[in-house]
């Protein structure tokens, strides 16, 4: 068999490690959800045994760069992660070595600052219509709709338009751990007062206006005013 002299005299970690390195190179070759091959194919074609190309598939599936399915029309799949799964473990990082949510918003407020005055430059009428669509629910928001936990999805959603109106993903990385690490911080109660409330929304609608206006300047002042007022509640807390 071609994969019993490929691998002979390699040690069966290396063997693993580059057997999973090829398998994700496979994957972003292709589109997402397209075969890469049954079992019996990637054998041949990588030259490696049953018991490599398993573990190796382990690997690169916890990654999210493939799926193995299993039975008649199975095999590999390219697969891409969400941003969902590449946020766990840098929130995982930072709160186990001790980081703050005001260590992250320190970060954070600034990318969202330059993600506001991005936005405003955006023409994407797909995008533009979302976000137009976002600031009329938030104005129409009364009575029983406004609860601590509706103005923290409104702030979630808000923070991945403006991310994908950026058209910088790398925005969108970093506001989504901070999104991420601020939902998982379970000491710090955010809104709980109406008047709290009540001025985020105000900000948000000022923001949105902006935004749909096409002006940087006021998107980024705006913006700031937003994250002072964040920073303003997180030093009462401390």
């Amino acid at each position: 068999m071609p994969y019993e002299t490929v691998e002979s005299g390699v040690s069966p970690r290396s063997r693993v490690s580059e057997t999973a390195r090829r398998l994700a190179d496979l994957s972003l070759a292709a589109n997402e959800g397209d075969h890469l091959g049954a079992e019996v194919e990637l054998l041949e074609r990588l030259g490696v045994s049953r018991p490599t190309l398993r573990q190796a598939a382990k690997i690169v599936e916890s990654d999210r760069l493939i799926s193995v399915r299993k039975g008649q029309g199975g095999g590999f799949f390219a697969t891409r992660p969400s941003a969902a799964d590449v946020i766990r473990a840098p929130a995982r990082y930072l709160r186990l070595n001790g980081a703050t949510l005001m260590d992250v918003h320190v970060v954070t407020r600034l990318i969202a600052t330059e993600a506001a005055a991005l936005a405003a430059a955006c023409k994407e009428d797909g995008l533009r219509e979302a976000l137009r669509a976002h600031r009329d629910a938030l104005a129409a928001i009364t009575g029983a709709d406004d609860t601590p936990e509706s103005t923290i999805l409104q702030e979630t959603r808000l923070a991945r338009l403006l991310s994908e109106m950026s058209g910088n993903p790398a925005i969108g990385l970093f506001m989504e751990i901070g999104y991420t690490f601020g939902r998982e911080e379970q000491s710090i109660r955010f809104y709980q007062q109406a008047e709290d409330r009540e001025r985020s929304r105000v900000l948000q609608v000022q923001l949105c206006d902006a935004i749909l206006a096409g002006d940087p300047e006021i998107a980024r002042l705006l913006m700031a005013r937003r994250t002072a007022m964040i920073v303003e509640w997180l030093t009462k807390e401390s």
